[in-house]
């Protein structure tokens, strides 16, 4: 469980193929505070650490994970959100992150906001989908590449979400240009709503 609070910005230092599998090596100032099989989220997706060496660690993400997210398109140099699973005692500073991508989502605009910066997301309507909690729904929430946000102006098919500066500085919003896909996981509260509907027809 995480809450879309990013801690910080990991740099992909290597990448390694293994069948439908790919290992990745990242690097962050906590490394030596990281343990064997402890979960990180990455750009939002939740990942178990297999390996420690040389302050690095590695993580594995296999075929569904690369089918629905930005992992398979990362480069070496990249810069990636991460975040440490909540403590049972840790203030919800962002809302509940499952750290369960649903899909990805392409940046179709970014406009600035007199200091702050307007990002639209674009993603493919599925109706069954939305019917099932796959949706936005203003001043609700969302979390794209790991990071807790809220969202305003949405349609069926996309949403737009304002950027502070300090967000921007810290996480890999940065990078984010027309064009880029994100990762984006809808509100788990949205999604037992919805399935909580079926029920009552």
């Amino acid at each position: 469980m995480f809450s879309g609070i990013v801690e910080e910005m990991a740099t992909l230092i290597n990448i390694e193929h293994e069948q439908e599998n790919i290992h990745l090596t990242l690097r962050c100032s906590f490394t030596d505070e990281l343990k064997i099989d402890q979960s990180i989220a990455h750009n939002g997706v939740c990942l178990t650490i297999v390996r420690l060496k040389d302050k690095t660690y590695t993580v594995t993400a296999m075929k569904e994970t690369l089918e629905r997210s930005n992992l398979g398109s990362l480069k070496i140099g990249d810069h990636v959100n991460i975040e440490r699973s909540m403590t049972m005692n840790g203030r919800l500073d962002g809302h509940i992150v499952q750290g369960h991508v649903d899909q990805t989502a392409k940046c179709v605009n970014i406009e600035d906001a007199d200091g702050s910066t307007y990002f639209t997301f674009e993603y493919p309507f599925n109706s069954q989908l939305a019917q099932r909690g796959y949706f936005t729904v203003d001043k609700g929430s969302v979390t794209v590449n790991g990071v807790s946000l809220t969202v305003c102006e949405p349609t069926n098919n996309s949403f737009k979400v304002a950027i502070i500066p300090y967000t921007k500085e810290n996480t890999n919003f940065a990078d984010i240009e027309i064009g880029s896909i994100v990762n984006i996981e809808f509100d788990i509260l949205g999604k037992y709503i919805a399935r909580l509907n079926t029920f009552t027809k």
